[in-house]
């Protein structure tokens, strides 16, 4: 299922700051990584995007809306699941702002906490599998492969 996300409602759950003037593109990394590994589309809200700012933006494989400075991300939430009519209920809504969370529920989609949403943004990353550690050969090792090598090329 797809999520309509409240981004600046998402980013202090996770740990990250929202003094950081990289917040948002921190959430917009995790979250390309949350759809590397589930393949689920995710659109991302941020509020108070000043007007050369403002706008949607495809980063990878999050769609990002900055919301333009004197309206919200809950209203631009509200009127995205609007225009998607019956539609809505094919998403889920991760905001912790209650009035958003009633919204999404009379358009029928799903809803979920932003601190449901971190759990499971933690719980993602946490279980996918580190690459194994390199480590290097001893002498006798590359010696046993070199002469491995010469044999093979012998023959």
């Amino acid at each position: 299922m797809p999520y309509l996300i409240d981004g600046h409602n998402l980013i202090p759950k996770l740990g990250l700051r929202l003094d950081s003037p990289d917040d948002e593109m921190e959430l917009i990394a995790i979250l390309q990584e949350f759809h590397r590994i589930e393949r689920k589309p995710v659109e991302v809200y941020f509020d108070g995007a000043p007007a050369p700012q403002a706008g949607t933006r495809r980063l990878g494989t999050v769609t990002a809306h900055f919301v333009p400075l004197g309206t919200t991300a809950d209203n631009a939430i509200r009127k995205r699941l609007k225009r998607m009519g019956k539609s809505a209920k094919n998403w889920t809504v991760v905001s912790s702002d209650r009035q958003v969370q009633a919204d999404a529920r009379a358009a029928q989609a799903e809803v979920l906490s932003s601190e449901g949403f971190a759990k499971i943004l933690m719980r993602v990353r946490n279980s996918t599998p580190k690459p194994a550690q390199e480590r290097k050969l001893s002498e006798q090792e590359v010696d046993d492969w070199m002469r491995l090598f010469k044999e093979r090329k012998n023959k």
